[in-house]
């Protein structure tokens, strides 16, 4: 985790806290096998971070002067190992809870690329089946945030392939 002034807890009126003083974001990958299925890249979090041993996306805090989509990327980049470059943005989905948001960006890849964990945040990065993902013990917040995201992956077509820009 690199320092950014966007490091830190945020307390919402109902006491939960959540992390980026600014928001926070992440990166869901989606892309197909040679059978056309498709998959997403998940990441088994460390048992030291917060809600460790579950399985969500790499993602953290927005430092101030970033877009979502910038703290996003920066994030990936920090958290797993691998050549993100040629993905498509498929889609977004924000959750806003007024004092503090977290912005998930849906990116299609052409291919199922190799990448593995890039610093000690992660256990295991891996693709997973999208009919699969809902099997692993998922973060709660991410988990809800499913319900919302899969069918954007179900309909995208294979390849990563979409309308829209996106290039890292």
């Amino acid at each position: 985790m690199q320092d950014g002034d966007g490091n830190g807890w945020v307390r919402l009126p109902d006491g939960s806290y959540r992390w980026g003083l600014y928001g926070a974001a992440g990166l869901l990958l989606h892309a197909t096998d040679t059978r056309g299925a498709g998959h997403v890249l998940l990441q088994h979090r460390a048992g030291w971070t917060h809600m460790g041993g579950t399985w969500g996306i790499p993602g953290g805090a927005r430092n101030r002067d970033e877009t979502p989509l910038e703290a996003a990327v920066r994030e990936f980049r920090e958290e797993v190992a691998g050549d993100l470059s040629g993905y498509t943005v498929l889609g977004t989905y924000e959750h806003d809870l007024t004092q503090w948001r977290y912005d998930t960006f849906l990116l299609g890849l052409p291919s199922m690329a190799p990448f593995h964990a890039g610093n000690s945040e992660s256990n295991e990065i891996r693709w997973v089946p999208v009919s699969e993902a809902e099997s692993l013990p998922l973060m709660p917040a991410f988990r809800t945030a499913w319900q919302d995201l899969r069918p954007g992956l179900e309909a995208a077509p294979a390849g990563g392939s979409a309308s829209g820009t996106g290039t890292s």
